[in-house]
């Protein structure tokens, strides 16, 4: 287990993606947060990879956009889901609009003025709410990027969608903070495994999570015992306090502007103000 403190400067993590995700990148931000710039050179060197950081920090972005970068990389894939997005939260839609399709979009955009050609990736969403006919055009036309539940990975490995399952190389946790130590991360950790039972070697384990310890236990966790990087970097709060009060004076409430010596609501109180 390593714990990567240190980040990589951003010019030379950003020449490990295609030009296309290079531009939009550039184009969308500033900088790499240190999150990501940690977190790109683990996951581009193959390792499995627990990124812990705060709300803001550009961790899920981190993920998903090297999993896209790499997809659209090889446009001869064969037909299979190959990065399997799995998150405790049956809010998947707001992960799926801010962090994919919208670079998703941006790297498409970015090939178009390169001249290159633009990357064909789909995108499916399973979860208890998905209708049966929706789950039935999943197992028969399995996108590139699923992004699901733990109980529905659960039931999809105990059913013939199994099979599409087979070309997985990249899987993605988030939140492992939430599930980490419960019955539910217990489930999801064997439904890991089967997962890895189905593939040629073991997928690559990306979990992102928020402040939790101990970090080498949550590695483990995500990981079943195997190696795993973690990219812990140093992170301080930010406080933003203001003290805001409805009145100039608190201490002549009774005569504060505004008021008449007619108003039936003047008094020495500050919540006719409020």
């Amino acid at each position: 287990m390593r714990n990567n403190g240190r980040v990589p400067s951003s010019s030379s993590i950003l020449n490990r993606f295609t030009d296309p995700t290079r531009r939009w990148f550039g184009g969308a931000f500033p900088a790499p947060t240190p999150a990501q710039q940690g977190a790109w050179k683990a996951i581009a060197d193959g390792e499995n990879t627990l990124v812990i950081a705060p709300t803001g920090s550009g961790k899920t972005l981190s993920a998903f956009l090297w999993a896209l970068d790499s997809l659209a990389a090889r446009p001869d894939r064969s037909k299979g889901t190959r990065v399997l997005y799995i998150s405790p939260l049956k809010a998947l839609a707001v992960d799926v609009e801010r962090n994919l399709r919208a670079p998703l979009a941006g790297i498409t955009r970015a090939s178009q003025e390169l001249g290159i050609t633009e990357p064909s990736i789909t995108v499916g969403v399973r979860s208890g709410d998905t209708p049966a006919a929706q789950r039935r055009l999943l197992a028969k036309t399995p996108p590139d990027i699923l992004i699901t539940t733990p109980e529905s990975l659960f039931l999809m490995l105990t059913s013939q969608a199994r099979e599409t399952l087979a070309q997985v190389g990249t899987v993605i946790v988030d939140e492992v903070h939430a599930v980490a130590g419960t019955k539910r991360g217990t489930h999801l950790a064997v439904s890991l495994d089967r997962l890895d039972a189905l593939l040629d070697r073991p997928a690559q384990r990306i979990g992102l999570s928020a402040t939790v310890r101990p970090v080498e236990e949550v590695g483990r966790y995500l990981t079943g015992g195997r190696p795993v990087s973690i990219v812990q970097p140093p992170s301080t709060k930010q406080w933003d306090l203001q003290v805001v009060v409805p009145v100039p004076d608190l201490a002549d409430l009774a005569n504060q502007p505004g008021e008449s010596d007619d108003d039936p609501t003047r008094s020495a109180s500050v919540w006719p103000h409020v």
